[in-house]
C-alpha cells in the first residue's frame, strides 16, 4: 500500500513538473526557435539518461544492448521530433488548446494498434473511439467562419506520439524499458544536435535562466515518472496524466490570458473520458488474456 502511494504522489511531482515545463517552454517559443530550444533540453536529457545507465547493472555497455537498433533509432528521432512541434504548438496554438488536442493520443494509439500490432478491439473499446473522435471535432470546431488551419499541427502532433508509442510496444518485446528509455534520450540528442545549431540564437540572461529550469524540470519529471512506473501499472498512471491538461487550462488562462470556449470545455471532458475507458478496458483485456495464458489446460 505504502509503495503505491509514493507511487502516485511520483506521477503528480511528474506531471505537476512536466506542466511547468509546457509554461516555460510557451515563454520561449514565443522569442526563440523551438528547434533550438528542443536541443539544449535534449543535451540535459540525454545526460540524464547517460547518468542513469551507468548506475544499471551491467553499467552503459548492457544498458546499450538492442535486439532492435533501427526502431530505437526511430523511436528517438520520432519523439524528438514531436517535441519540436509540442512547443510550436504552445507558441502558435497555446498551452490550453494544444493540450486539449494532445488528449486525445490514447484514443489514437487504440485506433493505430489494430493495424500495426495486430490487437483487435470489441465493441466497448471502438464505441469510446468513436466518442473520442467527437470530443475531438468539437475542440476542433472553427470559432468564427474559418478553420484555424494551425490545429491541425497539434493533430499531426498527436498521431506522432502514437506512432512514437507503438513503436515503444513494438521495441519492448525484445529489449528492456530502460534500453528503450537510454536510446529515447541519446538518439534524441543526437537528432537534434545535428539540426538545433542551425538555428542557434543568443538568449538574453533571464531566458537562460529559463532555459536551465526547463532543463532541470526535464530531468526530475522523467525520474519521478520512471519511479512512478516501477511502482504502478500504466492503467493506474495514464488517467492521471490528464491533470496536464488542468494544470495546462489553469497557466494559459492566468499567465498567458488564453481563453476557453464552451466547445473546447465540452469536447475536452468527452476526450478525456473516452481516453481513460480506452486505457482501462485496454488493461482488463490485457489482463484477462494473461490469466487465460496462465491458465492450466484440461
Amino acid at each position: 500500500m505504502k509503495s503505491k502511494t509514493q507511487g502516485y504522489i511520483f506521477v503528480l511531482l511528474a506531471i505537476t513538473i512536466f506542466s511547468l515545463q509546457d509554461g516555460i517552454s510557451k515563454h520561449l517559443a514565443s522569442a526563440y526557435p523551438p528547434v533550438f530550444i528542443t536541443m539544449i533540453r535534449y543535451w540535459a536529457f540525454a545526460a540524464f539518461t547517460i547518468a542513469l545507465a551507468c548506475k544499471m547493472r551491467g553499467g552503459l555497455k548492457q544498458t546499450a544492448k538492442t535486439k532492435r537498433p533501427l526502431l530505437q533509432v526511430f523511436r528517438g528521432v520520432l519523439l524528438a521530433s514531436q517535441v519540436v512541434l509540442v512547443i510550436n504548438c504552445f507558441a502558435l496554438i497555446g498551452l490550453a488548446h494544444s493540450q486539449a488536442i494532445f488528449s486525445a493520443t490514447p484514443i489514437l494509439i487504440a485506433l493505430l494498434s489494430m493495424p500495426i500490432l495486430g490487437e483487435r478491439v470489441g465493441w466497448r473499446r471502438w464505441t469510446a473511439i468513436g466518442a473520442g473522435l467527437v470530443g475531438v471535432l468539437l475542440i476542433l470546431k472553427p470559432e468564427g467562419e474559418f478553420f484555424d488551419v494551425k490545429l491541425l499541427l497539434a493533430v499531426f502532433s498527436c498521431f506522432l506520439f502514437a506512432f512514437y508509442v507503438i513503436a515503444t510496444r513494438l521495441v519492448s518485446r525484445d529489449d528492456s524499458a530502460m534500453t528503450s528509455f537510454f536510446y529515447t534520450g541519446v538518439v534524441g540528442g543526437i537528432a537534434m544536435t545535428l539540426v538545433g545549431p542551425f538555428y542557434w540564437t543568443w538568449m538574453s540572461g533571464w531566458d537562460w535562466g529559463w532555459m536551465t529550469l526547463v532543463c532541470l524540470t526535464s530531468i526530475s519529471s522523467h525520474y519521478f515518472l520512471i519511479r512512478a512506473y516501477d511502482m504502478l501499472d500504466a492503467a493506474a498512471v495514464q488517467p492521471l496524466t490528464y491533470l496536464q491538461l488542468v494544470y495546462a487550462s489553469i497557466i494559459g488562462v492566468v499567465i498567458y490570458s488564453e481563453k476557453l470556449s464552451l466547445t473546447m470545455i465540452v469536447g475536452s471532458a468527452i476526450v478525456v473520458a473516452a481516453g481513460i475507458f480506452t486505457v482501462w478496458r485496454e488493461h482488463v483485456v490485457a489482463r484477462r488474456t494473461r490469466l487465460q495464458r496462465g491458465s492450466p489446460q484440461f
